[in-house]
């Protein structure tokens, strides 16, 4: 009588690695194999097309400069069709790059020459968001509570006031936590198309949201994060 045999284990994570820089390519084969994902390279836009078609990873790393076409037009085509979370590699100081790539649809970006850690953890927190099939009404980060159905705040268990917009900033914020939001992005969601260039509301508001939520006695802010010239995340 044959002895049944283990049920194998699932396959790794396919992530798509778009990169013509073979030092690059390589590194990233090594730091995701160590993390538990496969990696999927592609020299070209062209060439990472055909390889999501035929079949879809469950994730994307995309460097923004490819021989063929940019990485921010390669982001827009693959979100035409799939919703998995994109990465975009850039270089240092390319700001308008980065932001030109997340309001394509990407969800994060890193900055190189990178930290394999940061990168690792960047990637998971996407793959976890993309997990997320029902909104949660309420969310709690250390002693921070948001009830996103009752429009609550608490902070130690006491009520934050909050104006409506100082809400709905801290509600974009938080739905999309750990992702990175750009100032046109919080913009156009909280204020309208119409406020996309108009910065220091957007600025002043969030310096208040801060005072009323953040931890007192801890130098820098613990929720609101500010990624400089692009945006805010929710570090939750």
């Amino acid at each position: 009588m044959s002895t049944p045999s283990a049920a194998e284990p699932p396959p790794p994570p396919r992530v798509l690695v778009v990169d013509d820089e073979p030092q690059i390519v390589r590194a990233l084969k090594v730091v995701l194999r160590e993390a538990g994902f496969q990696a999927v390279p592609a020299e070209t836009a062209s060439e990472a097309l055909d390889l999501a078609a035929v079949r879809p990873p469950e994730a994307a790393i995309i460097d923004l400069v490819l021989p063929d076409l940019d990485g921010i037009e390669l982001t827009r085509r693959l979100r035409e069709w799939s919703e998995m979370p994109i990465l975009v590699l850039s270089a240092v100081g390319e700001e308008e790059q980065k932001v030109r790539a997340l309001e394509a649809g990407a969800d994060d970006y890193i900055t190189k020459p990178f930290g394999t850690r940061e990168l690792v953890a960047r990637l998971q927190a996407a793959l976890r968001r993309a997990a997320r099939v029902e909104e949660e009404p309420s969310i709690v980060v250390e002693d921070l509570e948001v009830d996103l159905a009752a429009r609550v705040v608490r902070r130690g268990g006491e009520p934050v006031h909050l104006t409506p917009i100082e809400f709905d900033l801290l509600r974009a914020l938080v739905r999309n936590r750990g992702r990175l939001m750009t100032h046109r992005k919080l913009l156009t969601e909280v204020w309208g198309p119409e406020y996309v260039d108009d910065m220091q509301p957007l600025r002043t508001h969030i310096a208040r949201l801060r005072a009323k939520i953040e931890p007192e006695g801890v130098a820098g802010p613990r929720y609101i994060v500010t990624d400089p010239g692009v945006g805010y995340r929710f570090a939750g």
